[in-house]
């Protein structure tokens, strides 16, 4: 997507308020957002926060030409990977000098990282949704550079977002990435900082302080935001936290086999919650080495297990203790919800499953479920309908099965997942708030 009127930016903030409405349709989705220091970092930023995100850098670092240091001939990654132009040759550069300019910027990449990230490595982006930010783009060489940096890490999905561009550098880009933003690609573009009222130069001082500042509440849209840990069996699991203002209930997560904390699906379901005033927590149910093992992925019962001490966990938060707790599961992450549900009847008092597999939960725990149960399958996962109108005759108490016409298992067809955030958010606010 890009647009090629001309426009002009106050300064980096600005341009990052209006980036960020560009990419509102990844708001809620926990994208990782990764800056070009230096001047991408105060972009980053505001766009990490006006879409729940988390920000990080990638090190990249341009190759000067022989005599012309401000003449982009190529550039490297953090990894050591050196991506040249077609001009390279033409402008002096000999194997030779490319290779002592490349072990000089991988010098200053190494320094910048131990700098910008004292207290630990970069963001691991595999599996994650990517936004690659930065100020603008002249030759386009350190954007390539750092998109293929994160390409190579596997991201779920990669995105690069810069405010302007020179419709060139803009052209190079296509394939490079599964979605390009640019706010302005004019055909007069000589600089990116011509495209800025104030354009001052970003210290690495600067870049540390956005690094470590949390998202606000009120970039979260009157909610606070926050990384967690969970003490489960011996384990650290990692967990994100959201609590809106005024929070009627907390909505805990249990993912399906072989997903996690990020997985889009619930994090869409997720934002429509917030919007209802329901905190949630979405948590890894395994640790990355376990998640390795598939028999792990299917052992509902520790699934459970590890749900029902989140449980416990959010019930010794403060901030938390007051409110009254629903489950939302998917796939056998249902199955736990529901046992969960049944060990533990005066902590949970919802639950919702989307396209889940109750069954698994075993008939003795589904006769026991007293909490409130919503059932959402796709009208076209027939296999699924079965075991869950199966499970729903098992069930005693208030349990509803709602069908999703023409959706398939995971909710992929247009509006389909939409309709099943709607549904989980009016059961919750029926049930978590009586």
């Amino acid at each position: 997507m890009a647009a090629t009127h001309a426009q002009s930016f106050l300064d980096r903030a600005d341009a990052g308020t209006q980036l960020a409405r560009a990419l509102n349709i990844y708001r809620g989705q926990h994208p990782l957002v990764l800056a070009i220091p230096r001047g991408g970092v105060p972009i980053g930023r505001t766009v990490a926060d006006a879409l729940d995100g988390e920000l990080d850098v990638v090190l990249v670092r341009k190759l000067g030409a022989p005599g012309n240091p401000e003449l982009a001939i190529g550039a490297i990654d953090e990894q050591g990977r050196v991506s040249l132009n077609e001009y390279a040759e033409v402008a002096g550069a000999d194997e030779t000098y490319v290779q002592v300019e490349a072990a000089e910027q991988l010098e200053l990449i190494r320094a910048r990282r131990a700098r910008y990230r004292p207290q630990g490595a970069s963001i691991d982006p595999a599996g994650r949704l990517v936004i690659v930010i930065d100020d603008g783009l002249a030759t386009g060489a350190t954007m390539q550079a750092a998109l293929a940096a994160v390409r190579a890490r596997h991201p779920a999905r990669l995105v690069c977002a810069v405010p302007v561009a020179a419709p060139r550098s803009l052209a190079e880009l296509d394939g490079q990435a599964d979605d390009v933003v640019c706010l302005v690609a004019p055909p007069g573009f000589h600089a990116v900082g011509q495209f800025y009222h104030r354009f001052p130069a970003v210290s690495d001082e600067e870049v540390i302080r956005l690094l470590a500042s949390a998202p606000s509440a009120s970039a979260s849209g009157n909610r606070t935001v926050q990384s967690v840990r969970l003490p489960v069996d011996g384990l650290m699991l990692e967990g994100d936290l959201t609590v809106p203002a005024q929070a009627r209930g907390l909505v805990i997560f249990a993912h399906g086999s072989g997903s996690s904390r990020l997985s889009p699906r619930n994090r869409a379901v997720a934002e429509v919650l917030h919007r209802g005033a329901m905190a949630t927590l979405l948590f890894d149910l395994l640790s990355p080495m376990e998640d390795s093992d598939r028999r792990m992925r299917f052992n509902v019962s520790l699934l459970a297990a590890r749900l029902g001490q989140a449980v416990t966990w959010a019930r010794g938060v403060p901030a938390l203790q007051a409110l009254p707790i629903g489950l939302f599961g998917a796939s056998t992450g249902a199955a736990a919800a529901l046992m969960v549900a049944a060990e533990q009847p005066e902590d949970v008092a919802a639950v919702v499953s989307r396209g889940g597999r109750p069954d698994l939960a075993g008939a003795v725990a589904l006769a026991r479920v007293t909490a409130p149960t919503l059932l959402i399958v796709g009208g076209a996962d027939t296999d699924v309908i079965t075991l869950n109108r199966q499970a729903l005759a098992q069930m005693n108490g208030v349990t509803e099965l709602v069908l999703v016409p023409r959706a398939t298992h995971l909710f992929e067809e247009p509006g389909a997942l939409e309709r099943v955030a709607a549904l989980a958010s009016g059961w919750f606010k029926r049930w978590l708030g009586a």
